[in-house]
């Protein structure tokens, strides 16, 4: 037996686990919008008009992100958009 026995050889149990755990991690640390509902919607949006980061147009029935200049016409929307937007921001703070 010179060469590696071939069934104590680990290397690639080893980096498929690690690829694993990588992927579980990237997967942790993203945000999630899936889980918008129509009550956190509403709620986070009225939070985001308090603190004047939503302007609500009532002549063309819109909501406008001030931050980021785009306008919706659904709650939902607005909210999972403000969700990604803001997790696209603390992900480049984290970068920088």
């Amino acid at each position: 037996m010179t060469g590696p026995d071939t069934i104590d050889n680990t290397v690639a149990d080893h980096r498929r686990l690690e690829t694993e755990l990588i992927a579980q991690d990237r997967d942790a640390t993203r945000v999630s919008t899936a889980d918008v509902d129509e009550t956190s919607a509403r709620q986070l949006v009225g939070d985001l008009i308090e603190d004047n980061m939503v302007i609500p147009v009532a002549e063309q029935r819109v909501l406008v992100h001030e931050p980021s200049g785009e306008a919706f016409d659904s709650i939902k929307q607005l909210a999972v958009f403000h969700r990604g937007w803001t997790a696209a921001l603390d992900a480049g703070e984290e970068d920088a």
